[in-house]
């Protein structure tokens, strides 16, 4: 028997893609981006929990270190989590000035393509089995997914009108969904049959596809930008460091900052005790792999069933307001049930929840402000906080974690009870602060 409320969802769906021409190749792009990521995920988590450092590491680190009585086996995570942010703290600047000095139809199209370079290049260290790979791709796979996803979203921003956004972001955030499930898939089916290698050649082959996207969306955006008489297609001029000085400068994005850098720490305090749960609470190494593969699984349904039935809706009829505040709630109630037990069933459901809310609310939900403003803040000030305010909660609170672990998980829980009523507030700065931006977007710089 068909299902009448499924059958009227993907009548809406059809109805939205007549409407919006650009949502399919908007959708297209998304897919296959988290596709292309999710190919390769497990063979970064795969590098970061590798007991062969000689495959992590460079020889001489190894033995820097070691001449100093560290062993980096017991610090993989903390000494990646630290090199990652060094990382991005370099590459920010190479971002601000590739989008200060090149228009969008370059600056798109090349870093896409730097991207696919890179994946060749990894082939090769990977079918030679060079000494360090693991490093190097794990870095790089962190700064492609953080720059990758904040472009993405900065063009959505060039293509799709605030009204549209509210309209259409949660089809495209589902369609992320669907990568990120098919992703997996692929890796599973071929990473035995073919090699890790040959995977990085998989990836690639959906990248060049958003390549072709970001080709096809370009009239649209090109149109747009016709309608509101605005040109977005020159390049933005301004210096490489302007997107930390939009953030310094403007209450909202640092409001905005501000929830991203508590965000990404809460949830790096939850990843790091949920691993000494499972390990003390679990016997087998399988017993933890079937656990972790639960939380994943239940993270991408119910995140694409949230995209689905409830993100459009609560975008266009209400707003802002509870795609951010619903998920600020859940993680108060989580993080308080986790302080008074901290069981390791509980630990997955809060995983699972704060989770799936940060891909189907909160990111679609903070992508819609963008739609509001000039794109200096979309490609510079955004990127920024997706990239030195992320990594920087990631690499800030990967070692408060080590501190506060010695404590008991009751302390790690009630730490993060508090920075979580932090990102709380900052939510409802920003949603002050949200409600001050024009209705329109204003004109060009």
């Amino acid at each position: 028997m068909t299902n009448p409320t499924a059958t009227g969802r993907i009548g809406r769906f059809r109805t939205a893609l007549a409407e919006s021409p650009p949502l399919l190749w908007s959708f297209l792009f998304f897919f296959c981006l988290l596709s292309g990521y999710y190919v390769l995920r497990p063979v970064r988590d795969a590098m970061g929990a590798s007991s062969d450092v000689e495959a992590v590491f460079p020889p001489e680190m190894i033995a820097f270190f070691a001449a100093r009585g560290i062993q980096l086996q017991e610090l993989i995570l903390q000494v990646l989590s630290t090199c990652t942010f060094v990382l991005i703290l370099i590459a920010q600047p190479i971002y601000g000035a590739l989008v200060s000095r090149f228009p969008r139809r370059v600056f798109l199209p090349v870093l896409f393509g730097f991207f696919i370079l890179c994946l060749f290049v990894f082939h090769a260290l990977f079918d030679s089995q060079v000494a360090g790979r693991g490093m190097a791709f794990f870095l790089w796979m962190t700064v492609f997914n953080v720059f990758s996803v904040a472009v993405f979203w900065s063009f959505m921003a060039d293509v799709f009108s605030h009204e549209e956004a509210k309209k259409y972001y949660g089809y495209i955030g589902a369609a992320g969904t669907i990568g990120a499930f098919t992703g997996p898939l692929i890796t599973r089916a071929l990473a035995e049959k073919v090699g890790l290698a040959n995977l990085m050649l998989v990836s690639a082959g959906f990248l060049a596809a958003c390549v072709v996207c970001i080709w096809r969306l370009r009239r649209w955006a090109l149109q747009r930008e016709v309608k509101i008489g605005r040109d977005n297609e020159s390049a933005m001029g301004g210096d490489v460091l302007a997107g930390l000085k939009l953030i310094a400068k403007e209450p909202l994005l640092r409001w905005l900052a501000a929830m991203v850098f508590l965000g990404v720490g809460i949830g790096h305090l939850l990843y790091n005790q949920q691993a000494v749960i499972a390990r003390e609470g679990l016997a087998t190494a399988e017993a933890r792999t079937a656990y972790y593969a639960g939380i994943d699984i239940a993270v991408n349904v119910l995140t694409l069933v949230v995209q689905l039935f409830a993100t459009r809706w609560l975008l266009s009829r209400f707003g802002l307001a509870p795609v951010i505040l619903i998920p600020m709630a859940a993680l108060l109630l989580g993080f308080a049930v986790l302080t008074a037990s901290p069981l390791p069933i509980v630990v997955a459901i809060v995983q699972v929840v704060t989770r799936s809310n940060e891909f189907s609310l909160m990111k679609p939900g903070r992508e819609t402000i963008y739609t509001r403003v000039d794109r200096q803040w979309r490609y510079k000030a955004g990127a920024a906080i997706d990239t030195a305010f992320f990594r920087g909660g990631e690499l800030t609170f990967s070692w408060t974690y080590r501190a506060l672990a010695m404590f008991g998980s009751q302390v790690v829980f009630g730490f993060g009870l508090l920075m979580a009523g932090l990102m709380t507030a900052s939510a409802w700065r920003l949603l002050r602060e949200e409600k001050k931006l024009p209705s329109k977007e204003p004109p060009s710089p």
